[in-house]
């Protein structure tokens, strides 16, 4: 049996699992459950790693995978896969939609092309022209556009992305509060952060108590997509 705030943040971990394949950073714990402090959050995390419900992950910064829930479920969480994904060179139009799957077929696989990389910590030179195709399941991906981006930098190693990692984009122009996004910054640098509205500013969160959060006026920053998923090679 879970008390009350272990049920909560349990089920809090998962949705933003299934939502952005990622685990919360311990801030975003706190304030969901409204605790005073981390130092709640590294109990509740510890008891419900106790119970089986959860397992965290060894040498990545708080990676957290959901075993099962409290009706004790058994449950797949989107994250980081032992992934190498076929490459494809040549040129790409706009990504096909994969159509839906006859029963027992497998789904075609959506290429999205690779754009360079991106910094998960000082702002670098502006995404680059395509390099390669990966060959994606669709699970990965959603809705609309895709593009891929591989991680330069620690910035954002609390949200669970590491260097080396591949980030994969839906493009967008908009973002809400919390998304993780590929931002320009005065249409000269890109970088990977957290997006956050302060007012008629624009905050540019790291997720990395080394990195100082950058706020900017709206004019400064366009939005060039949200990222859906993420993938490793060990």
């Amino acid at each position: 049996m879970l008390t009350r705030k272990q049920s909560e943040l349990l089920r809090f971990i998962h949705e933003r699992l299934q939502e952005s394949g990622v685990p919360p950073s311990f801030d975003e714990m706190k304030d969901a459950l409204d605790l005073r402090s981390k130092s709640g959050i590294h109990r509740l995390i510890m008891a419900l790693e106790e119970r089986g419900f959860i397992r965290r992950l060894a040498n990545r910064a708080r990676a957290i995978e959901v075993l099962r829930l409290p009706e004790s479920a058994t449950v797949s969480t989107p994250r980081a896969q032992k992934f190498s994904p076929s490459v494809i060179s040549g040129s790409l139009g706009r990504l096909r939609t994969p159509q839906p799957s006859r029963e027992g077929e497998t789904a075609q696989p959506v290429m999205v092309p690779l754009m360079g990389r991106i910094a998960a910590g000082t702002p670098i030179s502006a995404i680059q022209t395509r390099t390669q195709t990966l060959a994606m399941p669709p699970e990965f991906l959603g809705s609309g556009e895709h593009f891929a981006l591989e991680v330069r930098g620690d910035s954002m190693i609390e949200a669970g992305i590491l260097e080396n990692d591949t980030v994969i984009i839906r493009k967008q122009e908009t973002a809400e509060t919390g998304d993780i996004v590929v931002a320009l910054i005065d249409e000269e640098e890109a970088t990977l952060k957290r997006f956050r509205k302060r007012g008629a500013s624009i905050a540019l969160e790291a997720a990395n108590p080394a990195y100082e959060t950058r706020i900017f006026g709206p004019d400064r920053i366009r939005v060039q997509g949200k990222m859906v998923s993420l993938l490793r090679r060990y």
